[in-house]
C-alpha cells in the first residue's frame, strides 16, 4: 500500500487521467483478478505509477473505485430502462415483465458478472467492496422500485403493505436465479430464462394485485 498523504489531483487533465486509470484497472482486474499489477495498470492507462497512487492511495482504493463506477453504470442502465416502461404504465404485467428483463440484462452482462464474482472473492479482506456495490448499484433501483410500488398502492392498482419486502421478492423471483447460475460459471438457457421471467411477474402480481 502506498499513501501520498495529499488530496487527489483535480482539474480536467487530472479527471482524464483518473478515467483512464479506472478503465485500465477494470480491464486488468477482470483479466488477472486482484493480483493485477499496478505497474501494468499504469502502463495501460498511459500514466506513471506515481500518478496512479496520487489518485488512489492503494490498490484497494482503486478496486473500490472500479466497483463503484461499475455500480453507477449498471444502475443507470437499469433505471433508464425501468423508468421508461414503469412510468405511467397502463399494463402492469407488461411493464413489470419489461422492467424485469432490463434488470436481468444489466446485471448479467459478462463484465458485471465477472467483476461481481471477483468482488465476492475479496469481501473477507475488503468488506467495504460489497457495501460500495450495494449502495451505488442495486440499492438505487431498489429505492426507486419501492417508491413505485407505494405509488401504485396509493392509486389502488396494487396492494403492497411492505414495499421493501416486495422489492426483495421481485429481485428474488427475477434476478437471483441468474446470479446463482453465474456463481457456478453457468447461464440459464434462453427459453428457461424467459419462462422464469414471465412466471416471476405472474407470481408477483398474484400476490399483490387487488383482490
Amino acid at each position: 500500500m502506498v499513501a501520498t498523504g495529499t488530496e487527489p489531483p483535480s482539474g480536467k487533465r487530472a479527471e482524464r487521467s483518473r478515467r483512464a486509470i479506472v478503465a485500465a484497472a477494470r480491464a486488468e482486474f477482470l483479466r488477472d483478478g486482484f493480483d493485477a499489477s499496478m505497474d501494468t495498470i499504469a502502463a495501460r492507462a498511459g500514466v506513471s505509477k506515481v500518478t496512479v497512487y496520487n489518485h488512489f492511495g492503494s490498490k484497494e482504493d482503486l478496486f473500490t473505485a472500479v466497483i463503484g463506477e461499475l455500480g453507477d453504470e449498471t444502475s443507470a442502465l437499469t433505471m433508464d430502462a425501468a423508468t421508461a416502461v414503469l412510468t405511467d404504465a397502463t399494463d402492469l404485467r407488461a411493464a413489470l415483465t419489461e422492467a424485469a428483463r432490463s434488470l436481468i440484462a444489466s446485471v448479467t452482462r459478462p463484465d458485471v458478472l465477472a467483476m461481481r464474482n471477483l468482488m465476492s472473492g475479496e469481501l473477507r479482506r475488503f468488506p467495504d467492496l460489497g457495501r460500495t456495490w450495494e449502495r451505488r448499484g442495486p440499492a438505487r433501483f431498489a429505492g426507486y422500485f419501492a417508491d413505485w410500488l407505494r405509488d401504485q398502492t396509493a392509486h389502488g392498482r396494487l396492494e403492497v403493505p411492505d414495499p421493501e419486502v416486495a422489492t426483495i421478492q421481485f429481485y428474488a423471483l427475477t434476478v437471483y436465479p441468474h446470479l446463482v447460475a453465474a456463481s457456478f460459471g453457468d447461464t440459464l438457457p434462453g427459453d428457461l430464462a424467459d419462462r422464469l421471467t414471465t412466471g416471476a411477474v405472474d407470481t408477483f402480481l398474484a400476490r399483490y394485485e387487488p383482490r
